[in-house]
């Protein structure tokens, strides 16, 4: 049998433990299985224990499975079922919660909500080693705030938000805007306008140092960027930039400088909080946005048609090397981080 090509298909693929194991070792080791505990690539390959479903090293004699050294690490849950959940979260256009995959694959919420963790780490995209744009290339910056709205506060946090909201105002911030910050979580974003993708991140304010720093790590001089009128990115870009503005109290396109292309963006990623995860904390905010750029940046296009098939067998490519403990997952290893919920 081919590759899946729909859901019904990888879950009849994915039925069989050993075809999953066979999968996820040909994704991991190209060029054959090396011991994950010694590294040593021999002319003899480890040997393959069937009964076990694991391999035993010939040199160190360490015995290891598919999963040592990937996501999946000490994981009880078979891959028949890990495969499964991968699938959705890479293709579902809103994201999957931990709920639908409790019901689906016959596992505890609690559960559920870990294997998702593990599976956005396994998307999450490597730290780009270049920087985009370059003299004649486009790029956008905006930046959103990820929160719960006032009219559904509780009272008393509503009270707390309605007396702060002068303190925001040394930042020179619009009314309007220091109302939308306050509570809420920043996230900054690039779009590059040729390549058609987005790099996105959450930063810890709204300020001029912070979003010209983002800038200049990431985006080459020369570049045109197009921004609103924010008075953080006022004076700071010029120097390095073609910097252009769009006034959004008037109106949003102005021949080729918008920030609609960012908006897009924004608009998938609040649309999947608000109507599939509901509640996410913001020490996890990160993760939820990794999740959403992985599916954007890899979206079917006219020059790249890609399919389901091969945004799974992309992110299934990327589980190794990388690993997730509860622990870490819920800040009780090292200092922990007492957050609290921003929807």
């Amino acid at each position: 049998m081919e590759n899946p090509k729909t859901l019904q298909d990888a879950i009849l693929f994915f039925s069989d433990e050993q075809r999953c194991i066979d999968a996820v070792a040909q994704m991991r080791w190209i060029e054959g299985v090396v011991c994950p505990h010694c590294e040593v690539k021999t002319q003899k390959p480890p040997m393959y224990l069937k009964a076990q479903k694991r391999w035993k090293c010939r040199d160190c004699r360490e015995q290891f499975s598919v999963k040592v050294g990937t996501i999946f690490e000490d994981s009880p849950i078979p891959l028949r079922k890990w495969l499964p959940a991968l699938w959705l979260l890479t293709n579902c256009k809103n994201g999957v919660s931990s709920w639908e995959i409790h019901r689906a694959l016959g596992v505890t919420q609690k559960t559920a909500w870990f294997m998702l963790h593990r599976l956005r780490l396994g998307m999450q995209a490597p730290q780009p080693r270049h920087k985009i744009g370059g003299s004649g290339s486009e790029v956008e910056v905006d930046e959103t705030f990820v929160g719960g709205k006032a009219r559904n506060m509780h009272k008393d946090r509503k009270l707390r938000w309605q007396q702060s909201r002068n303190e925001i105002s040394d930042w020179k911030s619009t009314t309007r805007t220091a109302e939308r910050m306050y509570g809420k979580t920043p996230v900054m974003g690039i779009f590059d306008r040729e390549q058609r993708k987005v790099r996105a991140n959450v930063i810890p304010a709204i300020k001029r140092e912070t979003l010209q720093a983002e800038i200049l790590r990431q985006v080459e001089r020369g570049t045109t960027v197009y921004t609103d009128e924010a008075v953080s990115y006022e004076k700071a870009l010029a120097k390095d930039y073609v910097h252009e503005t769009v006034n959004h109290l008037n109106k949003y396109v102005h021949g080729r400088i918008h920030t609609n292309g960012l908006e897009n963006f924004w608009s998938l990623f609040k649309r999947g909080l608000n109507g599939t995860y509901v509640a996410v904390e913001p020490f996890h905010l990160f993760r939820y946005l990794d999740e959403t750029m992985y599916r954007y940046n890899n979206r079917a296009t006219e020059d790249n048609p890609l399919n389901d098939s091969d945004r799974f067998l992309l992110a299934l490519s990327q589980v190794a090397g990388k690993r997730l403990t509860y622990a870490e997952l819920t800040g009780k290893s090292g200092d922990s981080t007492t957050t609290q919920a921003i929807f």
